[in-house]
């Protein structure tokens, strides 16, 4: 069995139907890509899985237990966080604050031992700071982990965000379009980033239009189009789907 697993899940906007009946299965350790065209549900599908929708019907499951129609909040304390395609970090905030922002479901902070500052937690506050700075080293950025996060350039910000994600220990990192927007060298550095965060031990699910970026890294690639799945398997098996071809991967061959 999936550890996370979609069974038949639609998504109704009145009479649009962003997402018809897609099943589908994430196995533990995949790099799991979603492709398609641009409305194809790619977001809509990860908004489902992240709490953000409520989907019309279906079901999502994290192992046995039934996580359909549960708040964002309660998704990511189950372990499963992302990131978004549009970058949203705290411009005010450090990058050092921005990543310990993601450490908040871990904390087992109590509210008397906040309100009198408590040994206790004194240490918990050192050991959280100094596991944001490991994770800023994780994704190439120590040395600005005191500048303002609205300073940094946008690959930079990009790679906060899964530093900010990573922080709270997830068993799945859903990556909305991580590459949109980079340059090559960036694009590169993130590729590097995920590449072992997935070999670390954590399931990555990634939307991203970049299929070449996608054949790079992915175990197993997944197509929407019109939201329905029209595809699954692996990358090269996806590449050559006659179906695919002619949704998606067709208008970038000659």
């Amino acid at each position: 069995m999936s550890p996370l697993s979609v069974d038949s899940l639609s998504l109704r906007f009145g009479g649009l139907d962003a997402l018809s009946e897609v099943s589908l299965g994430i196995p533990d350790g995949a790099l799991y890509a979603v492709i398609g065209p641009n409305g194809a549900g790619k977001t809509s599908f990860f908004n489902c899985l992240t709490g953000y929708y409520r989907p019309s019907s279906g079901s999502v499951r994290l192992d046995d237990l039934d996580i359909t129609g549960l708040g964002a909040s309660q998704v990511a304390a189950l372990g499963i966080r992302r990131t978004f395609q549009n970058v949203r970090v705290f411009p005010k905030l450090s990058a050092r604050e921005n990543v310990l922002v993601g450490a908040h479901l871990r904390a087992g902070t109590s509210f008397v031992g906040t309100l009198l500052g408590t040994p206790g937690l004194r240490r918990r506050e050192r050991a959280l700071a100094e596991e944001a700075e490991r994770w800023l080293d994780y994704v190439g950025l120590a040395h600005q982990a005191a500048s303002l996060a609205g300073a940094l350039p946008y690959g930079m910000r990009k790679r906060l965000e899964v530093a900010r994600a990573l922080i709270a220990e997830p068993r799945i990192l859903l990556l909305d379009e991580p590459a949109a927007g980079v340059s090559s060298v960036e694009r590169d550095e993130l590729a590097e980033v995920i590449r072992k965060t997935c070999q670390g031990g954590v399931t990555v699910m990634m939307i991203e239009h970049d299929v070449e970026l996608v054949m790079q890294l992915a175990t197993t690639v997944a197509v929407l189009d019109h939201g329905q799945l029209i595809a699954e398997g692996g990358p090269q098996q996806v590449r050559n789907d006659p179906r695919v071809l002619a949704a998606y991967l067709g208008k970038r061959r000659k």
